[in-house]
């Protein structure tokens, strides 16, 4: 399918930062917002956005370190990923929250998608987010990969209302199977939720950017989110 992309200008109050946009021919098309990584929409995220793109959404992926570093990306090396989580802790979460809202409002208001039902997808930092999205800007489904730091925010499980799947990888030492199985508890008390793990796969392993890639795992979980999309997205 053919997609067109481009960055977009994000209003935020008095500001404005930017987003980046892809969306298939015609339409109008169900939206999602991609929540990134610690490093930023970087390659690896655009490449997710146009991919949804190409499954047949209208998507944007907002610059949500906008407020520290307009524009920061950052590659994977053991410096890199040093540099961007010290870029992550300058960014207050419930602020983020409020720039995905305004993300979802301008997605909304695309004549690419046209009002229709938006969802959610984010990876790693991106995956709390999305988590923390589901449970204060209620869109239509949320799909969190491999989110860091959920188990923090537990209590917020029972404002989520929308369905919600979880990916996670069983050899995660960013997230102990400890951790997954709080997210999992909590899942139990909902019909709307599931949580998906993943043998041996560690943090990142849709990210074929990083060492943790794992192949088999990533493909499963990308069948499993567009079919979940497609249940949940008109």
């Amino acid at each position: 399918m053919s997609i067109r992309t481009e960055m977009l200008a994000i209003p935020v109050g008095q500001d404005v930062f930017q987003g980046f946009f892809a969306a298939p021919e015609g339409g109008p098309h169900p939206g999602i917002v991609v929540i990134q990584e610690v490093f930023g929409i970087n390659d690896h995220i655009q490449n997710v956005t146009q991919r949804l793109a190409e499954a047949g959404y209208t998507c944007i992926a907002p610059d949500l370190f906008w407020r520290a570093q307009p524009g920061f990306t950052s590659g994977y090396s053991p410096e890199e990923i040093q540099t961007a989580i010290a870029m992550r802790q300058r960014i207050d979460d419930s602020q983020a929250a409020e720039d995905i809202r305004a993300a979802m409002q301008v997605l909304i208001s695309r004549p690419e998608s046209r009002g229709i039902k938006t969802g959610v997808v984010g990876f790693c930092w991106g995956g709390l987010m999305t988590y923390l999205s589901a449970a204060r800007l209620a869109p239509a489904c949320a799909v969190s990969y491999y989110g860091g730091g959920i188990v923090n925010h537990i209590d917020e499980f029972a404002k989520i209302k929308i369905p919600i799947m979880f990916h996670f990888g069983e050899q995660d030492s960013s997230i102990p199977m400890d951790q997954v199985e709080q997210v999992r508890q909590a899942a139990a008390g909902s019909a709307l939720a599931t949580v998906h793990t993943y043998a041996d796969t560690g943090h990142g392993f849709n990210c074929d950017m990083r060492p943790d890639f794992h192949p088999a795992s990533a493909s499963l979980a990308w069948e499993r989110t567009l079919g979940f999309f497609r249940n949940h997205l008109p």
